[in-house]
């Protein structure tokens, strides 16, 4: 049996529901509920059960000190020109980064592939699949959003389900940061 896997981290109560707030008025945008609003720090993808279990000792063996992020502004991922995503942005972005390069470390020493793509952190907000024409006035009413400072003080490893209405993710393992 395979299994689809990420690692991420989900902001608290509070910021998932002000990010909530947001959703509306984008043509054709799939708004992420609040099961599905996370940081994803590494995305693994399908592995079989051995490597699973593998993959999850590894993640607990990981040290990071925990910290403090905020949201700060929005943003959209395209493809082909063509936009397929709307994000709320995290900063400070250093040590977010440095987490996410010590998991891919970790798991490039498992064998898996290291990652490819530029690392950006982010909370994907919604996600399109057909043209949406613009998203030009949301970037703009929201260019300014921020939030509280939150603290980041575990990751998890989530298994992801694909469904008609989209996928749902179900956290299957919880490691604190410490030092």
């Amino acid at each position: 049996m395979m299994h689809r896997l990420f690692v991420g981290f989900r902001p608290p109560p509070a910021i998932r529901a002000q990010l909530q707030a947001l959703a509306g008025g984008v043509a054709s945008a799939r708004w992420q509920d609040d099961e599905q609003l996370h940081c994803t720090l590494r995305y693994i993808g399908e592995v079989e059960r051995p490597r699973a279990e593998d993959i999850a000792v590894a993640l607990g063996s990981l040290r990071f000190a925990p910290f403090e992020l905020a949201v700060d502004g929005v943003g959209e991922f395209d493809s082909r020109g063509r936009p397929n995503a709307l994000w709320a942005g995290l900063r400070p972005q250093d040590q977010v980064t440095q987490l996410h390069q010590k998991i891919d470390q970790a798991l490039v020493r498992l064998g898996l592939e290291p990652e490819r793509r530029a690392y950006r952190p982010h909370i994907t907000l919604a996600r399109m699949n057909v043209p949406a024409g613009t998203n030009a006035r949301f970037l703009q009413d929201h260019a300014g959003l921020t939030s509280p400072p939150f603290r980041v003080d575990a990751f998890l490893l989530f298994e992801s389900h694909l469904g008609r209405e989209g996928a749902r993710y179900a956290a299957i393992e919880r490691y604190p940061l410490r030092p």
